[in-house]
């Protein structure tokens, strides 16, 4: 049986409940472009909001990171994973958390007991030792030589302030050598399988930590590292996940995987990746900026490395890879299914424009090094054809010793390792936030968005509806269908709708009713499968009536002045706006 299947079957026998996988284009949270931990479609929930599910919850979860995109052809990175989760909302805490853990690792995935090993909490100056986890690891019978104490590694926050406490992770012995006795976290054979956090503080903005009145547990396991862990391969792309895949890739190059790894692997990773993107039911397309941006990058990047391993770019190689790849996952997740034919007009249409790239950079590659005359190909040079080409510096040198001419490596390491710090400050700063994301400001832009998407079907008409948003402290960005650029009458027709029912003072009620009677009422809801039986419904008046997780402010009148700032297009056929709260 599939691990899912395992381990969703396993905690539906401890009263959970399976919720559905959120979207890996984020909904409601502006914090990052994707979500990139089982953990955060539940935010709200693990701030205190009932979830219509229970309190006990099991789901797997589509997540993508991409912050060490440039790690990917190693044995385990991926940019796409999928999470493991179970969670107690104010219901079950480390009892049973870790015995549930315990219990599935030994008794239903058969893992010998001699190569598990654990972590707990040390205690720091403020917090004390957690040693409730340490004797309940004892009793369950882990020896005392195989838990370690550590502080730093054992004690979770997902951002400044908010919700925090300690975790309890598990390891596995990955190795053919004698297991030591001693469990040293800092050896590199033991690999952390299986992470348990208790939420029993709250951090506050003067650094302070109290304790929670209602206690949270929130857990997660890495499909991929597990299955790879169970079927004893220390290359993640040789487990049953990825070796269809490989092999497809090592068929259409006629290369074996041996000797061409670095390049299948990220090929693999890639285009899966792509799809999950393009299925989304937020509609990303291949852009310049956010989301699109990164599905861009890595289709590009994918072509790339399907060319240094003389594969035909023009063949169809990609939609092969593509399909089996939803062939494998169609099962779970019913937008690859559905959305099949947008995936691979997506990875095709980006192999059309990309190609014509190329062949623009070769000829400027040609311009650009026809009056070098000190033999060397300059650091601003080798980058610019990187940046503005997609050039591998590969590529550069390979056509750089065509013409007996040498490239500035150290100096591209030195251009590219900053272009690398600047992407991951940004990505450090999107995820910032975390569980304390929903600030006053950014409630506020949240029922912004809804007096938005009903102003724009007044004026635009009924078929407008939103296709993605994202909120920040200083604005707020709303995607939507639109086969035309606003006109200067559209938008200010639009601002002064939003603002008179700002004016007006209208309550914000929030409902909580069945989907099927939320429907029925007329509430908004575009991807209704999604959300489960029983919803959350945002009513303003007359004006609005959307399914939503909230945060919401509980009148118009407390949004300020609402001023749009730019109308732009998005992608094809969706337009994007950004907008104020002055």
């Amino acid at each position: 049986m599939n691990l899912k299947d395992l381990y969703i079957d396993f905690f539906v026998s401890k009263g959970h409940r399976q919720i559905p996988s959120a979207p890996v284009v984020p909904e409601n949270d502006p914090s990052v472009l994707f979500n990139t931990a089982g953990m955060q479609p539940l935010i709200p929930y693990l701030m205190g909001e009932p979830h219509p599910y229970g309190t006990r919850l099991c789901d797997y979860q589509k997540c993508i990171r991409t912050n060490d995109l440039d790690n990917i052809g190693d044995t385990y990175h991926h940019t796409f994973f999928e999470m493991l989760g179970n969670w107690s909302l104010g219901d079950y805490f480390k009892k049973e958390a870790i015995t549930w853990s315990y219990e599935f690792l030994t008794d239903v995935l058969k893992i010998p007991v001699d190569r598990l090993a654990v972590t707990v909490f040390a205690g720091n100056d403020i917090l004390p030792e957690d040693t409730e986890a340490y004797n309940i690891w004892l009793s369950l019978g882990i020896k005392k030589e195989r838990i370690a104490k550590t502080s730093s590694d054992n004690f979770w926050i997902a951002g400044e302030t908010g919700p925090c406490g300690p975790d309890t992770e598990m390891f596995y012995f990955r190795s053919d050598d004698p297991i030591p006795e001693v469990f040293d976290p800092s050896d590199e054979r033991w690999v952390e399988i299986w992470n348990d956090v208790f939420m029993q503080y709250y951090k506050h903005e003067d650094s302070s930590i109290t304790e929670l009145p209602k206690k949270n547990v929130d857990t997660g396991m890495g499909v991929e590292r597990t299955v790879a862990i169970l079927e004893g391969v220390n290359d993640n792309y040789q487990s049953s996940i990825w070796k269809p895949i490989i092999n497809l890739i090592s068929e259409i190059a006629s290369l074996p995987y041996e000797g061409n790894e670095k390049s299948m692997r990220i090929i693999a990773d890639h285009i899966r990746t792509a799809v999950f993107i393009s299925a989304d039911p937020a509609g990303i397309k291949p852009s310049n900026t956010d989301q699109g941006y990164i599905l861009r990058r890595l289709i590009r990047r994918a072509i790339r490395h399907a060319k240094k391993l003389n594969i035909d770019i023009n063949s169809d190689w990609e939609q092969q890879i593509a399909m089996k790849i939803m062939e494998q996952y169609e099962k779970y997740y019913s937008e690859i299914k559905e959305n099949r034919s947008v995936v691979l007009d997506v990875l095709k249409n980006e192999k059309v424009k990309f190609n014509r790239t190329l062949e623009k950079g070769l000829k400027e590659f040609e311009k650009l090094t026809v009056d070098i005359t000190d033999g060397k190909i300059n650091k601003d040079l080798a980058f610019k054809l990187y940046d503005t080409y997609g050039f591998p510096i590969e590529l550069t040198i390979e056509l750089a010793k065509e013409k007996n001419l040498e490239v500035d490596i150290v100096g591209f390491d030195e251009k590219f390792k900053a272009h690398q710090a600047l992407s991951r400050a940004g990505s450090e700063q999107k995820f910032k936030g975390g569980l304390a994301g929903d600030s006053i400001v950014e409630t506020k832009y949240h029922t912004a968005t809804h007096l938005l998407n009903a102003a724009l079907k007044k004026v635009l008409g009924p078929s407008v509806h939103q296709k993605g948003s994202n909120i920040t402290v200083e604005r707020m960005r709303f995607d939507f269908p639109c086969d035309h650029k606003m006109t200067e009458e559209e938008k200010n027709e639009v601002e002064a709708l939003v603002n008179k029912w700002i004016k007006e003072a209208i309550p914000v009620v929030k409902l909580e009713m069945r989907k099927e009677e939320a429907l029925k009422s007329g509430a908004e809801c575009m991807f209704i499968e999604r959300y489960p039986d029983i919803v959350t419904v945002y009513q303003i008046g007359d004006v609005s009536k959307e399914l939503c997780g909230g945060p919401h402010v509980s009148n118009t009148s407390e949004l300020g002045h609402f001023k749009i700032k730019k109308e732009e297009a998005s992608s094809a056929g969706i337009r994007r706006i950004k907008a104020v709260l002055e």
